[in-house]
């Protein structure tokens, strides 16, 4: 089943999930920031989407430029940041089956319906 990683209040994430709404797929809304990921479960987005961890951050965030902006992160550390800090994860985020895009632009979402 495909799975959004969605945040209401942001203005993307609400297209994404207007985009599937409009199609004739089931999924599934997942709001991570009320149910944080696991290391394992952002481990296998991440993979899926086939992108390194700092390329899923949100570098504009305040905790990130904060606390981790010009330190050398490993991988690792990159995304225990992100499973601490869940508004640090870039969003929406689309999984479908073995592959995951990050909905930005919105129409990005269409490569893996």
């Amino acid at each position: 089943m495909i799975q959004i990683l969605h945040n209401p209040r942001c203005q993307k994430s609400r297209e994404g999930l207007q985009l599937l709404e409009a199609t004739n797929n089931e999924f599934e809304v997942i709001k991570y920031l009320d149910n944080p990921l696991t290391i394992l479960e952002l481990k296998s987005i991440i993979s899926k989407l086939g992108i390194s961890p700092l390329d899923l951050v949100r570098k504009n965030e305040v905790i990130w430029k904060s606390d981790y902006k010009g330190k050398n992160l490993s991988d690792e550390d990159i995304i225990t940041a992100m499973v601490k800090h869940p508004k640090l994860i870039e969003r929406p985020i689309v999984i479908n089956k073995n592959k995951a895009v990050v909905g930005r632009p919105t129409e990005a979402i269409n490569i893996i319906l």
